[in-house]
């Protein structure tokens, strides 16, 4: 049994995280604060670090050497945590982060709200209450955005005109609105009436209200174009450090990042030239660029192809799974249809975690809108980095660790999540899962995107880059269309740091496989290895190095 003292350090930490965030408590499964809204007050941000600190110190303070080893770990995780979530909060996102995208106030509270579920009689009233909130909530979000523009922290300026488009959508289109969407198990007409009230009488004003906000006292001070990044505020720098540590949990520098993504791109263009003369008897990348992105031959014909494409993908990866893993998952992994209202605006892809209670399974969407425009190259890779071996294995293995706090079953750590999904992209092709080279493509633009990302998002915040340049950048080394990348391009600069996390977490994944490869020689067990990587829960890079080199030590 875990020491009670880190243990209930670990679970206190979680409810000063639900305290910070109801929403985030609520979609989690943790019902307690379902009438409540955030405080996005500086305030607010000051007593949740203030509260953190105090775990963290507490957790310091306890002898490592005087517990067990899940206990020393779960103490790492803590003082981990908190040290990254430090920089994150004091990097000021909520001064300057104004899109339509789920990080910004209006998008992120309406994507929230809408997912919520009433499943008990008290979760009718207790959504209403927490919808009366949306004014108040509002309100401190333009509040910040204000006090940052009189720092200088100022937001960009087509994000913000994005983040007033979205929310005039929303405000023309009462009938669609998503807050309408939660519904209670047992049909409540008096509930569907009241909710109806509310929206039209508190919320939809509230966020008119902040939309005129945006309009009148944010837009006129956005940045342009040509100066997107963190690096053009006041102690932008800093800024950019602090959150990316809090999304790769490492110490590396942006310079770094930044030429080891161009290593990467160098590398692969190899691969291209390589892949490119067999299939199409071209090893020019910029040729086989522009075969991947207009042959009509390397499209599909059918959402029926597309589903049947990727069942079968999964059927091959649960097949040799227990070759490579000695621990499986309960949860099964079910494969549906992203639906028809949302697959325009949905990526190619995605996958939802299995309930906690065993009530539903794991479930990979396939988008098969608008099935003769998607490639048929990238499907493979898709799948098996949202699913199985991917997120499906990682996610639902996370929560059958119930002997494991709450901490260390969340997906909190970007870097270890997004990192494990792009290590079994290529791990697929070690397990024999690719159908053929055009699929092994799919590999290749994917690599390219994320080692793409370190070279953008550090260029773009860290080296003055214009968004321009980071869209020329994509263009020229990621075998997409220009569409694809200028969205790409706009998700770093409204997310600075996020985008860090995929390829600097698959690359530590591989550093410690040969580390443990090297420890352990004839010994080493690719199946105990990923065990070892899986088995404790989604932690930081630097106490999943601890954990594996732990494990590979001991022979």
């Amino acid at each position: 049994m875990p020491d009670s003292t880190i243990h209930a350090l670990a679970d206190e930490l979680v409810a000063v995280q639900f305290d910070h965030d109801p929403l985030e408590a609520t979609l989690y499964g943790d019902r307690a604060r379902d009438h409540q809204l955030p405080e996005s007050s500086t305030a607010a941000d000051d007593e949740f670090l203030r509260r953190c600190w105090d775990i963290a110190a507490r957790a310091e303070a306890v002898d490592p050497s005087t517990v067990d080893e899940t206990d020393r770990v779960t103490r790492s995780v803590i003082l981990d945590w908190v040290r990254n979530v430090t920089g994150y909060v004091q990097a000021r996102t909520a001064e300057y982060t104004v899109t339509d995208l789920f990080n910004a106030p209006a998008a992120g509270l309406l994507m929230g709200l809408s997912m919520i579920s009433l499943p008990e009689p008290q979760h009718p009233a207790a959504y209403l209450e927490r919808l009366g909130q949306v004014p108040r909530y509002l309100e401190q979000a333009l509040q910040r955005h204000r006090d940052g523009i009189t720092e200088g922290l100022a937001p960009v300026g087509y994000l913000v005109q994005n983040a007033i488009d979205a929310l005039d959508r929303y405000l023309d289109n009462p009938d669609r609105d998503p807050l309408l969407r939660p519904a209670p198990v047992t049909p409540d007409d008096d509930f569907e009436q009241r909710r109806a009230e509310v929206l039209e009488t508190v919320v939809r004003p509230a966020f008119a209200a902040y939309r005129d906000g945006l309009r009148e006292h944010v837009l006129p001070f956005g940045r342009t174009e040509d100066a997107p990044g963190l690096t053009h505020l006041p102690g932008g720098r800093q800024l950019y450090i602090g959150l990316a540590r809090f999304f790769t949990t490492t110490e590396r520098t942006p310079e770094e990042l930044h030429q080891t993504g161009l290593d990467i791109v160098a590398e692969l263009a190899k691969e291209y030239s390589e892949l490119g003369q067999r299939i199409f008897g071209v090893s020019e990348v910029p040729e086989i660029f522009q075969r991947l992105r207009t042959d009509p031959e390397l499209r599909f014909s059918s959402a029926e192809e597309i589903l049947d494409k990727a069942k079968a993908a999964m059927e091959r990866a649960v097949a040799a799974a227990p070759q490579f893993f000695g621990r499986l998952p309960q949860a099964p992994c079910a494969i549906e249809e992203v639906p028809a209202d949302s697959a325009p605006g949905s990526p190619l892809a995605y996958y939802l975690p299995p309930a906690a209670d065993g009530s539903r399974p794991g479930t990979y969407f396939q988008n098969t809108h608008n099935a003769t425009g998607r490639d048929r190259f990238s499907l493979e890779a898709v799948a098996f980095h949202e699913a199985i071996p991917g997120h499906h294995f990682q996610i639902s293995v996370a929560q059958e660790l119930t002997e494991l706090p709450l901490l260390r079953r969340k997906p909190e750590f970007t870097a270890y999540i997004e990192g494990w999904g792009l290590y079994t992209e290529r791990l697929a092709d070690e397990m024999g899962l690719y159908t053929s080279d055009l699929d092994r493509f799919g590999i290749l633009t994917y690599d390219s995107l994320r080692a793409c990302r370190l070279v953008v998002d550090t260029g773009v915040h860290a080296l003055g880059w214009t968004r321009q340049q980071a869209i020329d950048f994509m263009l020229a080394n990621v075998p997409a269309n220009e569409g694809e990348m200028i969205t790409e391009v706009d998700r770093y600069i409204a997310m600075p740091g996020q985008a860090l996390s995929y390829m600097v977490g698959r690359l530590e994944i591989l550093r410690l496989r040969a580390k443990a490869k090297e420890l352990l020689g004839e010994s080493f067990s690719l199946s105990a290895f990923h065990d070892v990587v899986l088995g404790g829960g989604p932690l930081p890079l630097g106490v999943l190095d601890e954990v594996v080199t732990a494990w590979a030590s001991r022979g």
